[in-house]
């Protein structure tokens, strides 16, 4: 029954908007296709930010930077029975989830989905944001310029999301 329900949700969604639109007397067409309009706008606007970000990453993957950042600080996490392929997707998911997702599948790839670096890896995807992609996107669609404490406050997020995923992988399993 719950995989029945799961795959009608989305067509009865649509369904009960088209609904509501013809109710309220909107043409929900028109009102379709000028949020897809405006929708593209914002892509147009947000491209250029996400080509140099998704560069940016490519870059530090290729130049063996990221290599560099898990045998610096690589011994601190293996010390608690992680690996230090950990400590290069800690820092790539501050900038893009896919790339971070690419870094996932190696590390599931050499120490398993249950290991104790595959879970803490599952769960710190899980609980920390990509704050500079986040960022950069909405703010620029947003055309906001002072941040303030956003920053701050992400990158502590971040931490704090990683360190309780440390707690739960070394106290859990």
């Amino acid at each position: 029954m719950l995989i029945t329900l799961s795959e009608m949700i989305i067509p009865l969604l649509i369904f009960a908007i088209v609904i509501g639109g013809l109710i309220k007397k909107v043409d929900v067409y028109d009102a379709f296709v000028k949020g897809a309009e405006d929708g593209l706008k914002i892509v147009v606007q947000v491209l250029p930010t996400l080509i140099g970000l998704m560069m940016g990453v490519g870059v530090l993957r290729a130049s063996g930077f990221l290599t560099l950042l898990g045998t610096w600080f690589g011994d601190v996490v293996e010390q608690f029975g992680i690996g230090n392929e950990v400590m290069p997707l800690l820092f790539i998911k501050l900038f893009s989830s896919s790339a971070a997702t690419g870094l996932v599948l190696d590390i599931f790839k050499e120490y398993g989905p249950d290991s104790k670096t595959g879970l803490f890896t599952s769960i710190v995807m899980s609980c920390t944001e990509t704050c500079f992609y986040t960022m950069s996107v909405y703010y620029m669609a947003a055309k906001v310029k002072k941040t303030r404490w956003t920053l701050p406050g992400a990158l502590f997020a971040t931490f704090v999301g990683i360190a309780v995923s440390f707690i739960i992988v070394l106290y859990l399993t």
